[in-house]
This record gives C-alpha cells, structure tokens and sequence, in this order.
C-alpha cells in the first residue's frame, strides 16, 4: 500500500479511471469513473450499510461487530480497486471515524483491508466536498445561492453556497444514526418523545440558523440516503413529485408515529436497511425545515463521493484548493514572501540530492513546500516559540482541502523546523508517514538554518547525501569559515537532529 497523501497534482489523461470511496457513519460508498476531455464519466457505484455509528460508545470505543463490518466492506471494495493506480483513488472516513478514541489503530487496519491510504476529514471539509459533489450533479445558474443539506450517520452538514463555491459550512453532530441511537434508544416510539427529541435537535441548528437566513438561498437541495429515502416516501404517499416540503412533513410524521416501535414503522417505499433510522433522520429534516424557514428541497443523487471525485479533477489541474487555503494562512498570519521563496530554493535544493536515497516522491516534495509556506505563520502571534503556535493554528484550524494528516504532517514539520525536537512530534501521525515527516522535517531544520539572517545569500556549495539516516553535508570551505554564526547552529543541531533519529556529519571542503 502507498503512503502517499495525494498532494501532488495528478496527471490525467483521457481513459484514466478515478475512485472515491466514502467511509460513511451509517453507509460506506464506492464510486468509480472515467476521466475523459476533462468530464467524468460514472462507471460503477456501490453501497453498503455498515452503520459504524451504531457501534460507537460515548467513550469513543468501537464495537467488535461495526469494526467487522466495516473492515468486510473495505475488503470488497478493495478487490474492485485493484487495476486502479493507487494515485487515483481516494478515501475519505467522516464523522464517527472522527470521533474514535484510537483512531490510529482502525485505520491500519481499514487502510490494510483497503489496500489504499484513508483519509480523515474535518466536518467542514465534508460539508466543501458535499457541496462540490452536489454543485457539479446540478449545475447552478450564474449568481444564485444555493442551501445543501446532507444528512449522514454521524453528522449533518450545511452549506450556502454561490456557483460552484460554497459561501457558509456547517457540521452538526446530528445523523440518522446517531439521533434514534440518542432519542430512541430503547426502539419505542410516542408523540411526546419525538416532540421533545424535535425541540432538542433544532437547537443545534438554532446556533447558525440566523447567519444562513440573513444571506438567504434561493434553492434548497438535499444529499444522501436519509433524504432520498424521505423525498421517495413523500412521493409514494402523494404529498409530493419527489421533493421533501413544509407541508409534507407533518404528514410523514403522523404516518411514522403510528407505530408503538421503530421496528413497525410502516412507510410506503421504505427499504428494510433504512428502517432502523428513519425516525432519527426524520428529526433532523423536521428540525432544519422549522429552524431556517425551510418551504422546499429537492433531492440531489450527489453526495461526498462525487465531491471527492471532482476534488481529485480539481487537483489534477492548477484549481487546486489546497493552494488557496496556504494562500489565505499566509495573508491572515503576514508571512514574510521574501523569507519563504529563501527558504524554498534551499530546502527543495537539498530534496532533490537526497529524494532517491530516501525513497521521497512529488507528494512529499508539494507537502514539503506547503510546510515551508507556512512555517512561519506563527510569528502572527507571538515571536516567543513561534513554531509551537503554527503547529497548533495547523493541527486545529479548519483548512479548505486538507486531510487531518494532511495538517498533521504539515503541523509536525512546523513545530520540529527548530529547536528541540519534542519526544511525541510525530505521534499523531499514522506510522506509514512517520518516516517521510521526520526526513522532510531534517531538510525544512537545514534550509531555515541556512537562512537565518533573512536576507539574499547566495550558498556557493550546498551538496547532501543520504545513506539511511545518515546525512552527509559539504559545504565551501572558504564560505564556511567565513560564517561563525552558521558554524555554531550547525554543530548545535548535530545534537539536535539525534531527536529525528538521524546523524549529521558536516565536511567543509
């Protein structure tokens, strides 16, 4: 399996197949398609019912049972991902595997079971890939806004957005799962308890419901199983063609309120596997519909799969989103440019002698760079251990296209790019990636030892070679000895870089 984070932007050509794979908390998709003159075409879609919210605790522990299924699940995924180049698949786990105690630990073994890397995403970049994946199943006019809702097992996800850019994004810790896991525990249903439930779950939608009526929408379109499972019931019962309204709601829920249990809900059109958490996602769609205003939605056939599929288009060409975000941090934390493009020239000077013997590749290099863009974000707050700042401000901002270890690899550069090297740096980094963090993480403490003084220097000899963990680095003799201050920073950090695991040796010839 490649340790790769997809960072790099992918060359595609015409015939290429691309893979997105979604690690629901009630559901685990699979779409497959073919790129082909920049449009992708859908070859194959599967979908299983895993429902890993079930079996997760208060505690963050995992069932012995969700953890079967859903390693099962990614086990027969992976034997249709085989003739795919690893390069061209992704997967993306949400909100319960968000929620895990030990993470770490069920995703080696989903990531086995797979046979590719799984990613972890904030609620927020699942609400941005939700909206990209709707946005491109239903093209927008010019300048209308547009509200999405998606309604997963673990969360609830909401975004206003303007074309194909989403303006406001939202997760709830709301989803059909997890809401008639909460509210009906015991499988027994009564009128007071879903009124009390209803009052419970618009208070969550109460805390941004004012910001998303202030902007306004003028379309409303909701995604994935709970809301297509509604909108088809409102049409099996007459209230609607398909689209989920005001009107239909109390209807719907008269109907589901017949039964004394959730296992005698008799609705025309519901499917056995949605039965158990109906009564939950009816909550939320109730609630959302009363707290923001809500007359109408339609249903999109799009969700986070598609969204991660036109990602991936996006990161093939020069749109990529990740771009912008540095971009953004940079400007927000006055980074100094000048600094950076020093920085940059050395450290990728020094990747590219070392990248073969280390077994780096195009990915390690982008993430390399981005870390170099934002290694000095944290002078935006205080001067006085400014890499520990940037480290956090990276491992907990929510930054537009990146996984968690994604910004858990940038964040563990930034902090060991200077000074002590702390003994749990890269603990909250899955081991495949540890290697590559900590061998980038020597080059970035090297390049910005080079360029302290800020100013342009022009290194006339700069050569690195790496055997094992072992770094050899020569440098002008005449250059060096001129260069007391670098002199004492790099014998300092031959004791420091011990810390990363390696030796420094340093020859001035």
């Amino acid at each position: 399996m490649t340790a790769t984070l997809h960072s790099a932007r992918l060359p595609l050509k015409d015939g290429d197949q691309l893979a997105a794979i979604d690690l629901g908390s009630n559901s685990f998709h699979m779409v497959v398609a073919r790129y082909q003159m920049g449009q992708l075409q859908l070859l194959d879609r599967i979908r299983e019912t895993v429902r890993m919210a079930e079996g997760l605790d208060r505690k963050g522990n995992l069932s012995d049972d969700a953890r079967r299924r859903a390693l099962d699940c990614l086990g027969r995924f992976g034997q249709r991902l085989r003739d795919i180049p690893p390069s061209q698949v992704r997967a993306v786990a949400t909100n319960t595997v968000r929620r895990l105690a030990e993470p770490a630990a069920f995703l080696a073994r989903a990531e086995k079971a797979l046979g590719h890397p799984v990613e972890v995403i904030a609620g927020r970049e699942e609400a941005r890939l939700v909206y990209l994946g709707v946005a491109h199943a239903q093209p927008p006019k010019d300048g209308q806004l547009r509200l999405v809702m998606d309604i997963g097992g673990g969360s609830t996800e909401c975004i206003i957005g303007n074309g194909y850019e989403p303006l406001e994004r939202e997760s709830v810790q709301l989803g059909c799962v997890a809401s008639t896991k909460r509210f009906f525990a015991n499988g027994k249903l009564s009128r007071k308890k879903y009124r009390e439930a209803l009052d419970d779950v618009a208070a969550e939608f109460q805390q941004f419901a004012g910001v998303y009526r202030d902007l306004g929408w003028e379309e409303a379109i909701g995604s994935s199983g709970t809301i297509k499972a509604i909108g088809k019931i409102c049409q099996n019962m007459n209230l609607t063609k398909g689209a989920i309204t005001a009107d239909a709601l109390p209807a719907f829920r008269d109907r589901l309120l017949l039964a004394d249990s959730i296992d005698e809900i008799d609705l025309p059109g519901l499917s056995d596997d949605r039965r158990p958490v109906i009564a939950g996602g009816l909550l939320i769609v109730e609630a959302a519909f009363r707290t923001l205003g809500l007359q109408r939605m339609i249903v999109s056939k799009a969700a986070l799969r598609e969204g991660v599929l036109y990602d991936m288009l996006e990161r093939g060409s020069h749109q990529d989103p990740r771009d912008g975000a540095v971009d953004a941090l940079m400007t927000r934390f006055s980074v100094d440019h000048a600094q950076v493009e020093r920085v940059q020239a050395t450290v990728l000077r020094l990747f590219d002698q070392v990248a073969g013997s280390w077994g780096l590749d195009a990915d390690d290099r982008v993430l390399l760079e981005r870390a170099v863009r934002l290694h000095e974000i944290g002078l935006g707050i205080a001067h006085s251990g400014y890499h520990t700042h940037g480290a956090y401000v990276l491992e907990n901002a929510d930054i537009e296209g990146f996984s968690r270890q994604q910004q858990q690899f940038l964040a563990s550069l930034v902090a060991t790019h200077r000074r002590k090297v702390a003994k749990n740096a890269f603990d909250a980094l899955p081991d495949r990636l540890v290697p590559a963090a900590r061998r980038c993480s020597a080059l970035l403490r090297l390049a910005v030892l080079f360029q302290r003084g800020h100013t342009d220097t022009v290194i006339p000899r700069l050569d690195l070679r790496a055997s094992g963990n072992v770094l050899r680095l020569q440098l002008d003799a005449g250059w060096y000895a001129d260069r007391p201050l670098l002199r004492s920073d790099l014998t300092d950090e031959i004791k420091d870089i011990e810390a990363l695991g390696m030796r420094l040796e340093i020859a001035a010839v």
